[in-house]
């Protein structure tokens, strides 16, 4: 039997991981693209823009706001959506110091 040994990781990677995973689809960059441009958006908006279907553009921006990157609130028969750009400083931080720490502890020729 498998074991989940996500838990055997720290916090902050799991985060970092999350994040990754939530930005690794085309269609999520896209859609946070729009958002920006917008500042907020109605899903129905970004479905006439992006060549996808309503569900397939709505399973992306759950898997979006699951991740924190998204705030979304219901408005009658509407969706808005914008950008949680506190979470992104916060990433874009993390990541940064992750990059940062690697190129430091290999600072000699590896190959």
């Amino acid at each position: 039997m498998a074991t989940h040994k996500k838990e055997e990781f720290t916090q902050k990677e799991q985060d970092l991981a999350a994040f990754a995973k939530a930005l690794a689809h085309p269609a999520r960059i896209a859609i946070l693209k729009v958002l920006a441009q917008r500042n907020e958006c109605i899903c129905g908006e970004i479905v006439e823009i992006l060549p996808l279907s309503q569900s397939t553009v709505s399973q992306h921006l759950k898997e979006l706001k699951n991740a924190g990157l998204i705030n979304g609130r219901v408005d009658g028969p509407r969706s808005c959506y914008c950008i949680n750009w506190k979470a992104f400083e916060k990433f874009n931080q993390e990541f940064s110091w992750l990059f940062t720490n690697l190129k430091i502890r290999n600072q000699k020729s590896c190959c």
